[in-house]
C-alpha cells in the first residue's frame, strides 16, 4: 500500500548534498513535484527540507552499496506506489596520467559512476515498466564522448556509462521510458574542489598532465557554467516531445564536442578505403 500521497512527479536523485544533484532536486520542488533526495550524509539536506517539508524528502544513500541502493528503491516504490525520474548524479573528479592511476582508483571510480548508476536503473525499471513510464537521467560529462591528459580513469568510467545508457535506451522506449544522457562542460558543482581525487605524479608527465593537475582545482569557484541552468534545462529536455538522447550542457562542452565530431568524421574518411578493404573479397 502506498503510505505518502505523493505530489506531481516522484523524483529519485543521487547526490543532492551539492552541485547538479541539489540544482536538479531545487528545479523539480519549484516544478511542484516530489523529491526522495539523497545524500551519504543527510545533514547536508536539512535546508532543502526545511524549504520543502512536505515534497523533500531526504534519505541516507551511498550507490557504491548495492544492497542499500535495493532497500531505497523499494522503500520509495512502497511509499509513493511510483517512481517517474530516477537521477543518477552523484559522482566527483580524478586527475591522473593512465600509468598513474592505480587500480583501486579505477575501480573506485567505475563503482561511483558506472555500477551504482546501473544498479540504481535495474531496480526501477520494474518499476517503470510496470506503471508504462518513467525517465532516466544518466548525468555524464563532455568527458563522456571524449578525453585528454590527466582525466583516462574519469573518462573511462563515464564512457562505460554511456554506452549502457545507448543501449538502454533502444530497450526501455517500447515500455515508455525515457532516456537521457547529460554531457556538462565546466560548472561551479564542486566537482573541482573537495570531492576530487588525483593520482600520485609520476615523472615523465609534467608536460601532459601537469598543468591539468593544477588548473582543475583551482578552477573551482570560476567555471562558466550555472548548475541553476543546466537543471532548468535537463527538465526542458524530459517535457520536450522530441527530447535528445544526448544533451550537451555548456558552451565550453559544445565546442570540444562538435571540435571532437569533426575530428573522427574525417579520420574516419581518410581511413574509409582501408576499412573497406577488410572483408572477404
Amino acid at each position: 500500500m502506498t503510505t505518502k500521497n505523493p505530489v506531481g512527479r516522484v523524483w529519485l536523485i543521487t547526490g543532492t548534498s551539492s552541485g547538479f544533484g541539489r540544482a536538479i532536486a531545487e528545479a523539480a520542488l519549484a516544478a511542484g513535484d516530489t523529491v526522495v533526495a539523497t545524500a551519504r550524509d543527510t545533514k547536508s539536506l536539512d535546508d532543502l527540507v526545511a524549504a520543502h517539508p512536505d515534497r523533500a524528502v531526504p534519505v541516507r544513500l551511498d550507490v557504491t552499496d548495492p544492497e542499500r541502493i535495493a532497500a531505497v528503491v523499494a522503500e520509495v516504490a512502497l511509499w509513493y506506489g511510483r517512481i517517474d525520474v530516477l537521477v543518477n548524479n552523484a559522482g566527483r573528479g580524478h586527475v591522473g596520467a593512465v600509468e598513474e592511476s592505480l587500480d583501486g582508483e579505477l575501480r573506485a571510480l567505475m563503482e561511483l559512476h558506472f555500477f551504482g548508476p546501473a544498479a540504481l536503473t535495474r531496480a526501477v525499471l520494474p518499476h517503470m515498466r510496470a506503471q508504462g513510464s518513467g525517465a532516466i537521467v544518466q548525468v555524464s560529462s563532455m568527458g563522456g564522448r571524449l578525453s585528454f591528459p590527466g582525466v583516462g580513469a574519469y573518462s573511462a568510467s563515464k564512457h562505460a556509462l554511456e554506452g549502457l545508457s545507448t543501449a538502454l535506451a533502444a530497450e526501455v522506449a517500447p515500455h515508455g521510458i525515457r532516456t537521457l544522457i547529460v554531457e556538462p562542460g565546466a560548472f561551479r558543482t564542486g566537482l573541482a574542489s573537495a570531492s576530487q581525487s588525483q593520482s600520485a605524479p609520476i615523472a615523465g608527465y609534467e608536460e601532459t598532465v601537469g598543468p591539468f593537475r593544477t588548473a582543475f582545482p583551482d578552477s573551482d569557484g570560476s567555471q562558466p557554467g550555472d548548475p541553476a541552468k543546466a537543471a532548468a534545462a535537463i527538465l526542458a529536455a524530459l517535457e520536450a516531445d522530441e527530447p535528445p538522447l544526448r544533451l550537451v550542457l555548456g558552451a565550453d562542452a559544445a565546442d570540444a564536442i562538435g571540435d571532437a565530431l569533426e575530428t573522427q568524421s574525417a579520420e574516419l574518411k581518410a581511413w574509409e578505403p582501408v576499412s573497406r578493404g577488410t572483408d572477404f573479397d
